[in-house]
């Protein structure tokens, strides 16, 4: 097979099995065609206000000033007397568009929506907005659409601010709140005088819905315990008292008005959010008004043993937590709408100051609401298997959720309300069945993906093999009887995928292994191994062993360290230290140098942009040094020197004028976003205006890509691009003398060959390669976390929230590796023309060929497994979260 062809194929095969994970793991849980359930009672509420606080933490609103007085004075006088309160528990993806529906649709939101930028409605759904009468709201542009565009019918009246004022930069972020609260205010003292809005507002089943991004936008720009933070926290606590009071007065203070108080996620001590913290997973719940409980005292101990009640001085009083989902049952419950069909939260029955029939009608209709879900799930899975293949989830069979539902009802109609814990059995058993229906085809799509990585895998293995054994002899054996086993297996699983209906992604998961395990066993009989003599064995121990790092560095970073402590010693167990003292000991300082890196906390930092600026002055110390040392052999053209190094110069003083700027308050100046874009999109082309020397077109690629990543650093890790640049300038001058002291210049056409191609399996081989990628991509942070990276990396090129710039920009830091890659290929090049004279064109170019297509499987692949480590992790964490349960 010819080496680009395995190439293209080998591409294929991987991006098909990583697209493969978002079928098997990311698929929408959301269902249709369920009949939506109400409470056949009068509700306690006429109307609901919903107050969302984007980005306040609980911690934040439940503790107390130093001197014992609280920053929200009137939430802690509802919390000690008027309401009930406790911690929303939430899941992550912790962001803003996934907390809003699980408030008020009552589902966790689906992973596909991430392609959206978390914004528009890749499925449409169900809310509590959609099932009221009219919903009023008042916020921000990123969130109030989704609710209106997904509505039935045309009552879901929308206000926002323009994108525009979503500024990190922005002078005084709680501007935005203050805006909602003013027109809050305008709104109801206009219609006053509007006979029309005046009716529309006095009928029931009204939603009136406040949603304030200045806390959290504070939080990115200043970190949450900043004074801006805080100050936040007090003004949207004076404007919901001043809310309360225009809305009581506005109804006559009728006493049929409930008030719901939370927030969509926290956030972490430095700024951001998206992962699973307690300080982005604890948001706090505040309910009070028509139909909720008043403030009770804790007469016995309560289940929590995290600390918090002592620490916010709220032991005296019952805490009640709920999950994040839960809010959205309890606010169709208070007002009288039908639960969000997609629901999958409880109803808090701590929550409500009623009757006792009117909670079990309300559990009820809880119960049947999911079980709705569930017997949907379970007959669009049975309508797409085979009668004898499908199995149904046993705990919950069709004649038991007959005995539950007939059970509770004769129970309800008996006045047994003290037996409501039957209806929350159902809803349990109903929400675990449709995990078990959701997760139906995983096993066997599983199988699949995994039969195909393990054949693609094994195929892989005999193509090195035939490629590296010294002596083989070839036994051919006839592959029709194999050719017509595999076309009967496809043809068989087609026909089965066929009748059962399955999406054609089914089709490529299942049939892919065919052809693969078809190439391994026709491979595999078309050769006997007589002899396992392997070229350079050595190499293989170095490759062997510099995978076990490699791999651990997945887990645990400070392998690296390891890694990069032995490989220090390389020149002096080498003999190249009695040759090249000064590059041997420069090897020696760069890679421990660069093993400091991971030792390093990657989230969490404080922005130290004195730093960046001594990266700067580092990167053009690291060109200055390069310059005079290669002086006398290829000296750089008058017209390259200036261009790059004033280029480092002016990028590693701009992070500094950048964030000054914004500490005091004036924006992002137009000429810094101005240099940064530019820098962004030259670093690319420019140095294809360099000298096409290979080490200066090297210096110009570093020092344009270096200029870049200066913009998008805030602290320690922009001194590691200088570092790691340094110790690749030393490994290819160090190859360059292990090319001289073989004598390659004098040596014959066979031993120059042969030399290179040692030289391949041995120091640049693609593990050791692929050590130092892992090494560029893991040494400062990673992609395992959405909450990894400070927002303020990105200060210089914008400020105005864009999730999908702001995530390319980042993403454009971590590729780091992209130098590591640049050098891998110019060594080659530089080896090949070292040898052009004296080696095989065809036998070099093919191994240099071979060399580079293996290097870039290999990055493909390691990235592949990044994502795949990423997404399942996120699964994990999902899945713990499910198993935990908050009384």
């Amino acid at each position: 097979m010819r080496m680009i062809t395995f190439f293209v194929i080998g591409l294929t095969v991987h991006v098909v099995f990583f697209i493969s994970i978002f079928d098997i793991y990311f698929t929408s849980p959301l269902v249709h065609g369920m009949t939506p359930h109400s409470t056949p009672l009068e509700p306690p509420a006429s109307r609901l206000v919903l107050v969302v606080a984007d980005g306040l933490r609980a911690d934040s609103l439940f503790t107390l000033l130093p001197n014992g007085s609280s920053r929200t004075p009137y939430l802690r006088s509802i919390i000690e007397d008027k309401g009930t309160w406790g911690v929303s528990h939430t899941r992550v993806p912790t962001e803003s568009r996934p907390g809003h529906v699980a408030l008020i649709a009552g589902f966790y939101e689906d992973v596909s929506a991430v392609a959206k930028g978390w914004k528009e409605n890749p499925v449409e759904f169900d809310s509590v907005f959609n099932e009221s009468r009219h919903t009023w709201c008042w916020g921000s542009p990123d969130i109030l659409p989704m609710f209106a565009k997904g509505a039935s019918g045309d009552h879901v009246y929308t206000h926002t601010y323009p994108a525009v004022e979503e500024d990190f930069a922005s002078t005084d972020a709680s501007k935005l709140d203050s805006w909602v609260f003013t027109q809050v205010k305008s709104f109801f003292k206009s219609a006053q005088s509007n006979s029309t809005l005046k009716a529309s507002l006095w009928e029931d089943k009204n939603v009136f819905f406040l949603h304030l991004l200045g806390i959290d936008t504070n939080g990115h720009a200043h970190r949450p315990m900043s004074q801006e933070y805080l100050d936040n926290i007090g003004l949207v606590d004076a404007g919901v008292a001043e809310v309360v009071s225009i809305i009581e007065d506005f109804f006559d203070n009728d006493g049929r008005t409930a008030y719901v108080f939370t927030s969509d996620h926290g956030m972490t001590n430095w700024g951001s959010h998206g992962a699973g913290h307690p300080s982005e997973t604890l948001t706090p719940l505040v309910a009070w008004g028509a139909g909720v409980q008043k403030a009770k005292g804790a007469t016995e101990p309560q289940p929590y043993n995290d600390g918090f009640l002592q620490d916010w001085k709220l032991e005296h009083l019952r805490r009640v937590d709920v999950s994040q989902a839960d809010i959205a049952p309890l606010m169709a419950s208070l007002v009288g709408v039908p639960i969000p069909v997609n629901s999958v939260g409880v109803l808090p029955l701590l929550y409500l100051n009623n009757s006792e029939r009117f909670m079990a009608e309300s559990m009820y209709t809880n119960a049947i609401q999911v079980l709705e879900q569930f017997k949907m799930k379970m007959m669009q899975k049975k309508e797409t298997t085979l009668s004898f293949l499908f199995t149904p989830y046993q705990l919950l069979t069709e004649s038991k959720q007959a005995e539950f539902t007939q059970k509770a009802r004769i129970l309800i109609q008996l006045e047994k309300y003290e037996d409501i814990s039957l209806c929350q059995s159902l809803i349990s058993r109903s929400l675990e069945g449709l995990v078990y229906y959701h997760t139906y085809d995983r096993f066997f799509l599983g199988c699949s993906v995994v039969l195909g990585f393990v054949g693609w895998t094994s195929y892989v293995v005999l193509v090195i093999l035939k490629t590296h054994l010294v002596f083989f002899s070839c036994v051919q054996i006839p592959g029709r009887n194999l050719a017509r086993l595999c076309t009967c297996v496809a043809v068989v699983i087609t026909l089965f995928l066929l009748i059962q209906r399955s999406p054609i992604t089914y089709y490529i998961y299942c049939l892919l292994p065919i052809p693969v395990w078809y190439s391994v066993l026709k491979d595999a009989q078309n050769f006997t191994c007589v002899s396992l003599t392997v070229r350079n064995k050595p190499g293989c121990c170095m490759a062997v062993y510099f995978c076990c790092p490699q791999v651990v560095s997945f887990f645990h970073r400070a392998m690296l360290t390891v890694g990069l402590a032995v490989l220090s010693l390389w020149p002096f167990l080498s003999g190249l230290f009695g040759k090249a003292k000064s590059r041997s000991l420069s090897w020696l300082v760069g890679c421990l140098c660069l093993a400091a890196f991971p030792l390093m906390p990657v989230v969490g930092r404080e922005p130290n942009i004195h730093l960046v600026t001594c990266a700067g002055l580092l990167a053009l110390f690291t060109s200055a040094c390069y310059l005079w040392s290669s002086r006398r052999r290829t000296p750089l053209h008058l017209g390259d020197r200036p261009q790059f190094m004033l280029l480092v110069a002016v990028c590693a003083y701009v992070p500094s004028l950048t964030h000054s700027s914004l500490q005091q308050k004036q924006g992002l100046p137009l000429l810094n976003q101005i240099i940064s874009w530019s820098t962004l999109a030259s670093s690319i082309f420019v140095p294809l205006l360099s000298s096409t020397r290979l080490f200066h077109r090297l210096l110009s690629i570093f020092l344009s890509l270096t200029s870049t990543y200066l913009l998008l650093s805030t602290g320690s890790e922009a001194l590691f691009p200088p570092v790691l640049s340094w110790l690749m300038f030393v490994w290819i001058n160090i190859e360059q003398e292990a090319l001289l002291a073989q004598g390659i210049v004098q040596s014959d056409k066979k031993k120059s060959t042969w030399f290179i191609l040692t030289l391949g399996i041995t120091l640049t081989s693609p593990f050791l390669q692929v050590f130092f990628i892992i090494t560029a991509f893991f040494g400062t942070g990673n992609i395992a976390s959405i909450n990894s990276f400070d927002p303020a990396s990105v200060y210089c090129f914008l400020t105005v929230f864009n999730p999908f710039i702001m995530g390319g920009l980042m993403m454009w830091k971590v590729l780091l590796f992209l130098i590591v890659l640049v050098i891998s290929d110019l060594m080659a090049l530089h080896f090949f023309f070292m040898v052009q004279d004296y080696g095989s064109w065809l036998d070099i170019g093919t191994s240099i060929s071979h060399y580079v297509i293996v290097m870039s499987m290999t990055i493909f692949l390691m990235l592949l497994s990044v994502v795949t480590h990423v997404l399942t992790s996120q699964r994990l964490v999902l899945w713990r979260q499910r198993k935990m349960h908050f009384p």
